[in-house]
């Protein structure tokens, strides 16, 4: 592994891509304006999607170098945000209680509060996980 973090899970990136052409997988890789290509094309008209099958490995690379890792994982709050984000459940686990349990009240704040944290989920936890480093 080159002595690189490994804050982002290819088997976790393949079972997302399962529901790839609604673009999840390119959400957890941090790349959310293709991921809402996708999600408006269904994985660029499934084409986009079968050959994200083989850029799988790269995009993890990628993510690897991008986000800093830490206490908090990738892995878990992205499952938690992609099963349960309406709940809140993946901001009560990242230690925002008052904004999961304002999501639990409100359907994930009326589901724009999902959709933002789609776009932003790898930069708060990187940005979480670095502020716990050095704090």
């Amino acid at each position: 592994m080159n002595g690189q973090p490994d804050t982002h899970s290819k088997i976790i990136g393949y079972l997302l891509w399962i529901f790839g052409f609604l673009g999840s997988h390119r959400f957890y890789y941090g790349k959310p304006i293709t991921g809402t290509i996708w999600f408006f094309t269904f994985g660029l008209f499934l084409i986009g999607w079968i050959i994200d099958l083989f850029l799988i490995p790269s995009m993890d690379r990628q993510a690897d170098k991008r986000f800093q890792e830490g206490n908090i994982s990738y892995n878990i709050s992205w499952i938690l945000l992609t099963f349960l984000g309406v709940f809140g459940v993946h901001r009560m686990y990242m230690g925002k209680w008052i904004t999961g349990i304002i999501y639990l009240l409100t359907g994930g704040l009326f589901l724009i509060g999902v959709l933002y944290d789609f776009w932003t989920l790898n930069s708060q936890i990187s940005e979480r996980n670095h502020a716990d480093q050095i704090g």
